[in-house]
């Protein structure tokens, strides 16, 4: 991706017209339930957090492409996924009908959202570019095709990914996703009262392709033990979906602290992820586990009250590069 020059964010605002630019919102995302499992076609909870990647696009006559990426991000994210990034920015680029070779395409991304593993940052940023170009081609691109728009995106930085990030970034709230052969499966999940999280990074940058294809080949060497943990899954992710459901925050903790063992036998966590997931619990969190790829990137804590949320987030910046608070409702 070409560098651009430096524009800030109330100057984007500004020229490009904040009501257009929120059209343009997808959001980050933590997952709850079915890490990795969700790729082999099995149910997963993913809940859409308030942090989002905006996106302008300006077309030109002059061909070429420019991309300036103002997003916040840990330290190495972007210079890490920069390879990703640019065949992601492509593949939407060519959905959509939009050659830099022959009219000329600016790309500006920015917002709230920290790109850190884990949060779904590579699925916001193409969906909001989706919407982007959406409106500055006036296309009148329906939600659902934005969500295609961004799953083929998804392939540039995942090669095969499940779906789940995109439709996250694109429908936001808290959401009960499975892969199928045809169109996933998404259904909305309404809650009883406010689902309160608190977030943190290990600040370590991930390759979900990496992984994913590492627990692949962990699962083709050994599918009696896979099948064994998805089983597993399975049934705690129904006792966790229930949970939500009925509103017992006791027994969505335990579901969480279950899923948390089972991605530490699939190798997916790590010492950093581990060790913020116990101080999570110490300070009084009735869950947590890690959330997405893993081996870095990001764990989640479950804290039904502000006050508890208030002492969890506190006890994680002691220890966590980023912390941050959301809230399904």
């Amino acid at each position: 991706m070409e560098p651009g020059p430096a524009t800030s964010a109330s100057a984007r605002a500004e020229r490009v017209g904040a009501a257009q630019l929120a059209r343009t919102r997808a959001f980050g995302k933590i997952i709850l339930f079915g890490e990795h499992f969700v790729v082999y076609k099995v149910p997963a909870v993913v809940g859409a957090v308030a942090a989002y990647t905006d996106c302008d696009v300006e077309l030109s006559a002059a061909p070429g492409l420019t991309v300036v990426d103002e997003r916040p991000a840990v330290p190495g994210y972007k210079a890490e996924k920069a390879a990703e990034a640019a065949e992601a920015v492509g593949i939407v680029l060519r959905h959509v009908g939009v050659d830099p070779a022959k009219e000329g395409v600016r790309i500006c991304f920015g917002g709230t959202l920290t790109a850190v593993s884990g949060i779904g940052a590579s699925a916001a940023q193409v969906v909001s570019l989706a919407r982007a170009l959406g409106l500055a081609k006036q296309l009148r691109l329906t939600d659902d095709e934005v969500n295609t728009a961004g799953f083929e995106g998804e392939k540039g930085y995942h090669g095969t990914p499940s779906g789940i990030d995109n439709t996250a970034a694109t429908f936001g709230g808290l959401l009960r996703f499975q892969r199928t052969d045809g169109a996933p499966i998404m259904v909305r999940k309404a809650l009883r009262a406010p689902l309160r999280i608190v977030y943190a990074s290990t600040g370590i940058t991930a390759s979900t392709s990496a992984v994913v294809g590492d627990v692949k080949r962990k699962k083709d060497a050994d599918p009696a033990w896979f099948d064994a943990l998805l089983a597993a899954y399975v049934a705690l992710a129904a006792r966790g979906e229930a949970a939500i459901e009925s509103g017992d925050m006791a027994a969505l903790g335990a579901a969480l602290n279950e899923n948390h063992e089972l991605c530490q036998q699939l190798t997916v966590s790590c010492a950093e992820l581990d060790a913020l997931v116990l101080a999570a619990r110490a300070a009084g969190a009735l869950g947590a586990k890690m959330s997405g790829t893993g081996r870095g990137g990001l764990m989640l804590a479950l804290t039904p009250t502000p006050e508890l949320q208030a002492a969890v987030a506190e006890a994680l910046r002691k220890i966590a590069p980023q912390v941050w608070v959301t809230e399904f409702a």
